[in-house]
């Protein structure tokens, strides 16, 4: 039996066989340790959430799927939430956003789709001599919703860990 089948029970972190998947987005107020020492997987913020973006991962527990749409941070998930995993004091998101070597912009074709989604018009366009502008993201404005991930038409968008002192803001 290989380390991803096991729980985040007693056994497996008095083992320290089991972690949480790295890979995961956790839902907006939440972070990896409360989901580790609270989260059931009840799965009650799934059907909470208006945007359709939770999804309980291979653990059962809540991960955020930005394919389709965003985050409108409405809070549904930690209101529907029975266990105090959520906590509306700290920073929604400790991610934010990378651009991958898939964009359109950086193959020489025209897109903006990731900068026009941006409710936060934290992604701007630098422009360039014979192609079209490549997006920047502006850290500090980004707000980490996903709202550019879904937008995406080359997948190129993706969450990425920021720095400690941007996840703390």
């Amino acid at each position: 039996m290989d380390g991803s089948t096991i729980d985040l029970g007693r056994r497996g972190f008095l083992t320290g066989r089991r972690k949480s998947l790295p890979d995961s987005i956790r839902p907006p107020w939440s972070r990896e340790a409360s989901i580790a020492a609270a989260c059931t997987g009840c799965g009650a913020c799934v059907p909470a959430c208006p945007q359709h973006i939770i999804t309980l991962d291979r653990d059962s527990r809540p991960a955020l799927a930005f394919e389709t749409a965003e985050c409108s941070f409405c809070g549904a998930c930690a209101q529907a939430c029975p266990e105090p995993v959520f906590d509306l004091a700290i920073a929604a998101f400790p991610h934010g956003v990378a651009i991958g070597t898939q964009c359109f912009a950086q193959r020489g074709i025209v897109c903006q789709s990731c900068g026009d989604a941006c409710p936060e018009s934290a992604i701007r366009f630098r422009p360039r001599l014979g192609g079209p502008a490549l997006p920047e993201i502006a850290a500090d404005r980004c707000s980490g919703c996903g709202a550019c991930i879904a937008a995406c038409p080359a997948s190129a968008m993706s969450a990425t860990v920021r720095s400690m002192e941007a996840a703390h803001v």
